[in-house]
């Protein structure tokens, strides 16, 4: 008879990511003494202008370890209080540009409190208390930024929204194959989707700026190179790389990755990774560097969307 290795009561001893989350509202100003009004219009507009403009932030914070015998992998109770004694108690309802040291600009190692060197800096007051993987900051919905404890490096996220249609076919098969691969989605007049797309950048945070890459130079090269051709289109006409590619929601991320990775790379950035959400129901990811989910930075990051899809 086969003996079988008895479990650890109540889980003891096995590895689990938990996540935490907390919300807190503060504003904030992008402005440097050592440039002109002129200068800081041009560099962060209508950021630049006084007294500053406020985000109800919420944080997302991803902590790894063994469950205890009473089956968690921490007590919540003891991780609400560290992120409120150490976070949102100091932040909330705050000025960020005065609340923290590490922002103020009059000295030479200050740098401006964006999402990205904000998100760095709440890793830094948290990693002496609680086991973090990662942490997730979200400025709006629409932005937000990831850091994995890798030095300056952090993640940029922004999305973006179109609506176009498509038609799921391949012209070498006949209607019967088309149908029996892609069902309804192979019907001749085709069909169309409210498409969400994130796309997540990678970069060394500048010790000054606070930012990866120009947010607006990146907002506008995507709508450039993407919303403005897509949206309000028939895939399969209207997008000369879909003529003979079928446009599922794989290829279209795919397509999207080839035409703004090298304009992402010009910016000062890399492009990480694409995200096309067709409905509630389906999406596709491409991580661009690798195609791999095995990296830790990768690995930390996915475990906090899991929570959030």
């Amino acid at each position: 008879m086969t003996k079988t290795k008895s479990q650890p009561k109540h889980g003891q001893g096995r590895n689990c990511v938990i996540t935490r989350r907390a919300c807190f509202s503060a504003s904030h100003r992008y402005w440097l003494p050592e440039l002109s009004s002129e200068e800081n219009d041009k560099c962060f507009g209508k950021c630049a202008l006084a007294p500053g403009h406020g985000h109800n932030y919420e944080l997302i914070v991803s902590m790894k370890g063994r469950l205890n015998q009473d089956g968690m992998v921490l007590n919540l109770s003891e991780v609400k209080h560290a992120i409120s004694q150490e976070v949102t108690n100091q932040l909330d309802f705050q000025f960020l540009n005065t609340t923290w040291s590490e922002f103020d600009v009059s000295k030479s190692q200050g740098c401006l409190p964006t999402t990205e060197a904000l998100v760095r800096i709440i890793w830094k007051k948290l990693k002496p208390h609680i086991p973090i993987v990662s942490i997730r900051l979200y400025e709006q919905e629409r932005l937000w930024a990831d850091y994995c404890g890798n030095a300056m490096e952090a993640y940029l996220t922004i999305r973006k929204h179109f609506s176009a249609a498509h038609r799921l076919a391949r012209e070498e098969l006949s209607k019967k194959e088309n149908d029996m691969i892609y069902g309804k989605c192979a019907r001749t007049h085709g069909h169309g989707h409210n498409y969400f797309l994130d796309v997540t950048v990678k970069g060394s945070i500048d010790p000054r700026t606070g930012m990866i890459c120009d947010l607006t130079a990146l907002q506008e090269l995507v709508e450039e190179l993407v919303i403005e051709p897509f949206d309000h289109s028939f895939l399969n006409k209207d997008i000369p790389y879909f003529e003979d590619c079928v446009p599922t929601a794989e290829n279209i991320a795919l397509h999207i990755s080839d035409r703004i990775k090298n304009p992402i790379k010009e910016i000062g950035a890399t492009l990480h990774k694409i995200r096309l959400q067709e409905s509630p129901n389906n999406a596709a990811e491409v991580y661009i560097e690798n195609n791999s989910f095995n990296s830790k930075q990768n690995s930390s990051i996915e475990e906090i969307e899991k929570v959030n899809l």
